[in-house]
């Protein structure tokens, strides 16, 4: 796989800084059972790298004494991780909102029947890969018969009351484009994805979070072999918003990787760029429990123009209106 951070690593992106930390995301692994191109984690089902009970124990410590408002669970398929559930009921026992990020194919995997079912009773909100509402690109970019199963799991959630009015279960589904491309704009793609997937499969959902690709990882490898690396980067940088700034992630969310270790967000995590602490070349979540990171200077590099291109785009979708 080609390397993209020597590409990118000398940047004129603006310098930014922490806000008040209002969400921590964690990586519980990146082991999957999916291996999807646009993948900027480079999951898979081969990954070995798993999240310790320890880590895991280390997590609810810093949740606890920092009093962040959510706990965004990611991977990989997070729920591969033995500790998953153990990690999601303490963390709602704390009072803190759960974010799993699930790749919805996970929910027929062995060993995972009442997956579902656990996660509406822990009232966990879940946010759901589906990159297109037609069959044909799905499969193209996540494999053949992706579609089909990712459908019966938002049929499965829906029976669940996930995505529906009033229930408080929250279910959310996320975009990526195909290729080096920004996204459409995220409320009229979210519009035909409920005319398409309710008419179609009777399918509800709350909200569509539309997410650039990220230049980095398999995708970025992607672009450097059919030469369209420069060409991605001209784009993204060409339809840079400054208004996006405010709004990016990494002032209020610190990622957390399998081992423990603090970034940015999780693309510096995925480009091995650590939080910038007190002069420390890497920074274990349990060294920050009690510490303020309000006003520290994030690290940037010019993958950071992929979050405030034209719309924006966050874990949580687009930044602009």
């Amino acid at each position: 796989m080609h390397a993209t951070l020597p590409l990118i690593q000398d940047t004129d992106f603006p310098a930014i800084q922490r806000r008040r930390l209002e969400t921590l995301q964690v990586n519980l692994g990146y082991k999957c059972n999916q291996t999807c191109v646009h993948c900027h984690v480079n999951a898979g089902p081969t990954r070995t790298e798993m999240m310790s009970r320890e880590t895991i124990n280390d997590v609810l410590a810093f949740v606890q004494a920092s009093h962040v408002d959510t706990l965004d669970i990611t991977g990989g398929a997070p729920e591969l991780n033995p500790h998953f559930r153990d990690l999601v009921c303490a963390a709602r026992d704390l009072g803190v909102r759960v974010i799993d990020r699930c790749n919805l194919t996970i929910l027929e995997q062995p060993g995972q029947e009442n997956l579902a079912q656990f996660l509406a009773t822990q009232r966990v909100a879940v946010v759901a890969s589906l990159p297109c509402y037609l069959e044909t690109n799905v499969d193209r970019q996540r494999g053949k018969g992706v579609f089909e199963t990712s459908i019966r799991a938002l049929q499965m959630l829906n029976a669940l009351d996930y995505g529906r009015p009033g229930s408080g279960l929250e279910l959310d589904l996320v975009y990526n484009p195909q290729g080096p491309a920004l996204p459409p704009a995220q409320d009229r793609l979210e519009a035909d994805y409920r005319a398409h997937l309710g008419s179609g499969y009777g399918v509800v959902f709350n909200h569509l979070f539309v997410l650039s690709n990220m230049p980095i990882q398999r995708f970025g490898s992607m672009l450097i072999s059919k030469g369209q690396f420069e060409h991605y980067m001209d784009l993204l940088k060409n339809s840079y918003q400054s208004a996006n700034l405010d709004n990016v992630m990494c002032r209020t969310l610190l990622s957390v990787d399998w081992r423990g270790f603090v970034y940015d967000c999780d693309f510096n995590q995925m480009l091995g760029l650590p939080l910038a602490y007190r002069g420390r070349p890497q920074t274990h979540l349990r060294d920050l429990i009690g510490h303020d990171l309000s006003g520290n200077t994030i690290v940037v590099a010019d993958h950071c123009y992929g979050c405030t291109a034209g719309q924006g785009s966050s874990c949580g979708g687009a930044l602009a209106a």
